[in-house]
């Protein structure tokens, strides 16, 4: 199989939350000259929103990604 794209990630972490959480506004990734990579989850319900960070925006993906199976795992745990 080819190497997963950002594109990808973001499809992943959009189904995820998706599945978990309703509705989502959107995911995405964007770059800020002081901090970096940030890749942001946005919800439509009011929920805050999960973001991360990282030198890449892959890095920032993975992380996003990670933060949000966090959740999702305390979530099933209560």
């Amino acid at each position: 199989m080819a190497e997963k794209t950002d594109t990808d990630r973001i499809k992943e972490i959009y189904k995820l939350c998706k599945s978990h959480f309703g509705d989502i506004r959107f995911v995405g990734i964007k770059y800020h000259k002081k901090i970096g990579w940030i890749a942001k989850a946005q919800f439509d319900d009011g929920f805050e929103n999960l973001t991360a960070d990282g030198p890449t925006s892959t890095d920032a993906l993975r992380k996003l990604r990670n933060r949000v199976k966090k959740i999702i795992k305390r979530y099933n745990a209560v």
